[in-house]
């Protein structure tokens, strides 16, 4: 058992993860973070094949550590991967992989981490950053139980291989839904089905990456109050999407109403026979090792404001969706989300022990 000393344990050792332990260093703090998986990367390593980052390397960095190479390009799945794990090797602080957390309880006036291997870990505060990835949300439809094709999440999508020649229904109208339905179009015969039309975004207006207007503007940073949360997510594209739709590489139509065993019934009720249907439709906060301790709402999101808990002292969350800003849950924007948390949670660890005691593990 390590005796290390850490003021903050740090659940998830994702991008809001990493973020949140160089923040911590930052303010002299030490963090322990737990990371269930067996790679600091948190769930990167498990993103489909084909996924590209919609910004550019210099726009998709966390603060400390830029990108190597041409900082324009669009990084692929396994360079953010290495990127994640080069930034945990950087840092001054105890990452311990395969440490999946069981359950936090409220002590005294800080937590006792449970892990998994039966391990207690006293904190004097926690840091909720395990991401979304493994709950993803799978919309009820009526006749889903009786369909006979093959129904999965994106998250379980990895390839077109084993897609080839089949009749695909790819449901969502984000950039995963669409990356996803264009990376199956030469192999498959595919449809997008949303219940709204598709808003595409120049990815590059005049001759500039959108990611440089939102710096320029400073639109990334404005509070996600001021903003307000998009009716839907746009979908950045250089011109490729729209061209497969227009050249009928793949098509788009209205949401299905349900499944018909072999197939779905199409909003005008029409049947059609469908071989797989490809769920790209999100994913929903993942924080099961909270529940006991009046954190979660009865949907099972957090009780939070700003990603400080507004149940729990000396809870925080980070890498939720619009938690302070657009840029919230990206790897471009959850550093400044983590400073803030721990600015908050630093003026409180002072307070209450009125010294610089840690917990021992």
């Amino acid at each position: 058992m390590s005796t290390s000393a850490f003021d903050v344990a740090v659940i998830g050792a994702g991008q809001s993860g990493l973020a949140a332990a160089h923040a911590l260093r930052g303010a002299g703090l030490r963090p322990l973070v737990l990371e269930a998986g067996l790679r600091a990367a948190g769930s990167w390593p498990a993103y489909y094949d084909s996924l590209t980052l919609f910004s550019p390397a210099r726009y998709s960095a966390l603060p400390g550590l830029a990108f190597d190479g041409d900082p324009d390009r669009y990084p692929h799945r396994d360079e953010v991967t290495a990127y994640l794990e080069r930034y945990a090797a950087r840092l001054d602080a105890e990452i311990r992989t395969g440490a999946r957390v069981r359950q936090v309880r409220a002590d005294g006036g800080g937590f006792t981490v449970e892990l998994a291997d039966g391990t207690a870990l006293p904190a004097p505060a926690v840091i909720a950053a395990s991401g979304s990835f493994g709950n993803p949300y799978l919309p009820a439809l009526p006749g889903r139980e009786g369909f006979t094709g093959e129904i999965l999440h994106a998250a379980a999508y990895r390839a077109p291989a084993p897609y080839a020649g089949r009749r695909i229904v790819v449901v969502g109208a984000g950039n995963s839904a669409v990356q996803i339905a264009h990376d199956l179009a030469d192999t498959a015969t595919v449809t997008l089905a949303t219940r709204a039309p598709i808003r595409f975004v120049d990815q590059r207006p005049l001759g500039r990456d959108l990611h440089f207007w939102f710096t320029v503007t400073g639109l990334d940073r404005l509070p996600a109050r001021l903003v307000g949360s998009p009716p839907g997510v746009p979908v950045l594209d250089d011109g490729r999407y729209r061209r497969a739709l227009a050249s009928g590489r793949m098509e788009r139509k209205e949401m299905f109403t349900g499944f018909a065993d072999e197939g779905v019934v199409w909003a005008d009720g029409s049947r059609e026979h469908v071989d797989v249907v490809i769920f790209a439709t999100g994913y929903r906060p993942h924080l099961p090792y909270l529940d006991g301790l009046d954190a979660l709402d009865e949907t099972g999101r957090p009780r939070q404001r700003g990603g400080l808990s507004v149940s729990r002292p000396g809870l925080a969350f980070l890498g939720l969706e619009w938690q302070r800003s657009p840029s919230s849950n990206t790897l471009r924007g959850v550093g400044r989300d983590a400073a803030y948390l721990v600015r908050h949670l630093s003026r409180r660890l002072r307070i209450r022990r009125g010294g610089r005691s840690r917990a021992r593990v």
